[in-house]
């Protein structure tokens, strides 16, 4: 080994007197720091850290250097003043071999060592080592593959209100109705991304949906309740990217009828009958859902009385309700003379007066 112009043990950044297990330690280190993978700048660093370990490492070529460079380790010195003549000279030594021409007399003894095999055998222990270290820091993690774009994700449409009124007839025979529906759909200029060229899309108004109206014919089923909800599936707003349809849910509301309330299953209505229709009875006509029906008036039916047509109310659960009738004596608004006669006559039959009873 020739003599180095380098100072190995400044290059490590220790003294000469540094022990093997720090040595190898303060190596891991700078290796660390300054390999090229990690520390693009840091190359020539780092060949003379390879250099100045590969040297220092072996016991062998570590003696031949400090021989050849000047570095002489005093053992007679104390532990106490030990590290002073290491620095002094690793001071002395580091001057000396900054200058080319600081140790010719050593050069010119032409000494020679020759390589042993334990030194072969130690140096190929020492280029494994190096080689591990190196591998560690040159496998970079791989970049990660960039993942295809996700698909955008589905979704649902909102479900829609509405309110349908219809009579008490249509709800017990149910019926057909129009409904209006506004619903919002994905404007089909900008599909949804609200600008086009870089300017907000007219058709839209840079919104990226637009309002629709509708009309869907529903049918009413019979004997339909009042506040009954009816549920149209997929009548609702659009879903978005392949996502369902949103629900109609209509809510029935009943109108007043001007003939009859509803009392549960049964129908309650008032009927006028003439004063001869209450004293002689008769037959009247009395309206139903489904027509009219006859309600027999006995003799002697006073105003206020009650009757009851069984099984012609609304049905429910299986149960038909009933129509029950009031009926009201009502005096005509004009009577002719020849009425008005006959009233004089009853009058002067009549035997009892009604106040009597």
């Amino acid at each position: 080994m020739l003599k180095s112009s380098k100072n190995y043990y400044e290059i490590l950044g220790v003294t000469p007197d540094v022990e093997d297990a720090d040595l190898k330690s303060i190596y891991r280190r700078l290796v660390r720091k300054y390999h090229p993978d990690i520390n693009p700048d840091g190359e020539v660093r780092f060949k003379d850290i390879m250099e100045a370990y590969e040297t220092l490492c072996d016991e062998k070529k570590r003696k031949q250097y400090d021989i050849l460079n000047g570095f002489f380790k005093s053992s007679g010195a104390s532990s106490e003043n030990k590290s002073e003549p290491y620095r002094k000279s690793y001071r002395a030594a580091s001057d000396k071999t900054s200058r080319p021409d600081s140790f010719e007399k050593s050069e010119n003894k032409n000494i020679n060592f020759k390589q042993t095999g334990n030194e072969k055998k130690d140096e190929k222990n020492f280029t494994d080592l190096i080689n591990d270290i190196i591998d560690g820091f040159s496998q970079k993690p791989k970049p990660k593959r960039k993942s295809a774009p996700k698909p955008p994700v589905p979704k649902n449409g909102e479900d829609i209100y509405a309110d349908v009124v219809i009579t008490l007839k249509e709800s017990v025979l149910g019926t057909h109705k129009i409904v209006n529906v506004l619903n919002t759909e994905i404007c089909p200029k900008c599909k949804g991304r609200k600008f086009i060229n870089g300017s907000k899309c007219s058709h839209c108004n840079g919104s990226g949906k637009i309002e629709t109206r509708g009309r869907i014919n529903v049918t009413i089923p019979k004997n339909v309740k009042n506040g009954t909800k009816l549920r149209l599936a997929g009548e609702g707003k659009k879903g978005e990217n392949g996502g369902k349809n949103g629900n109609l849910y209509l809510k029935i509301a009943i109108e007043p009828d001007s003939a009859f309330k509803i009392d549960g299953n049964d129908l309650i209505c008032e009927a006028a009958i003439s004063p001869y229709e209450a004293v002689l009875g008769g037959d009247i006509e009395i309206p139903s859902i489904d027509g009219t029906v006859i309600l027999t008036i006995p003799p002697c039916t006073k105003s206020g009385q009650i009757f009851r047509i069984s099984s012609k109310g609304l049905k429910k659960n299986n149960l038909v309700g009933d129509i029950i009738i009031t009926v009201k004596v009502q005096i005509p608004d004009r009577i002719s003379e020849e009425e008005i006669k006959l009233y004089e006559k009853l009058k002067s039959l009549a035997g009892q007066s009604v106040r009597e009873n």
